[in-house]
């Protein structure tokens, strides 16, 4: 859905009403937790964010607090949507100045312990998004290493009639997004260790 101007709160309550009652547009439900279907473009993007709980810690609480969609050109509505499965948000694009809105559904969460330890979650395009298909987050803390990473897994092929018109401009844009959204967990995790270690020093010893 395009729009001239940015959706006010209300039109963006009214949009997820309406698309929270609608059914996921592809079948492979959860397949990001297995192996994606045939026929769809699969991409991955993993970094590393660095070492230890703390760096953990700060990844978890940045996907909580969706810091990955904090991209100057991409946000989150409403930003408060807790990482639960059957969660709707809205992600707004804003492109050549106009505001583009994608419905998705969080299909599951992760949040494993063991030797590898992971959090974050998948969601699932709704009828009003421009692709389809399904979109993986979560970190993880090997214990193995110590080593903590940010993974992206995605697979998706265009829905809607503009993006299967401009395919090649949505690609660049599927592949700007992934390298942003790392680039912002990247950011989210140092000023989150900083302001937990300022916390700490603040605190009585």
């Amino acid at each position: 859905m395009l729009s001239l101007r940015k959706p006010s709160a209300e039109r963006l309550r009214e949009f997820l009403a309406a698309q929270s009652k609608l059914d996921l547009t592809y079948a492979a439900v959860g397949a990001t937790a297995a192996v994606p279907p045939a026929g769809y473009v699969v991409d991955r993007t993993r970094i590393k964010l660095g070492e230890g709980a703390r760096t953990f810690a700060a990844a978890k609480a940045a996907l909580e607090r969706w810091d990955h969609f904090r991209l100057g050109w991409v946000e989150t509505w409403p930003p408060e949507t807790p990482i639960q499965a059957g969660q709707v948000v809205a992600v707004i694009a804003r492109l050549f100045g106009l505001w583009w809105l994608n419905a998705c559904r969080i299909v599951y969460a992760v949040d494993e312990q063991g030797p590898v330890q992971r959090f974050g979650f998948a969601y699932g395009t709704l009828p009003e998004h421009a692709e389809s298909g399904e979109e993986r987050f979560t970190v993880e803390w090997h214990e193995a290493d110590d080593t903590v990473w940010y993974d992206i897994l995605a697979f998706s092929r265009p829905q809607q009639l503009l993006a299967r018109l401009g395919y090649p401009f949505a690609r660049r844009l599927q592949k700007r997004f992934a390298r942003d959204s790392a680039a912002a967990m990247q950011r989210a995790v140092v000023e989150g260790q900083s302001t937990a270690q300022g916390k700490s020093d603040l605190s009585p010893g």
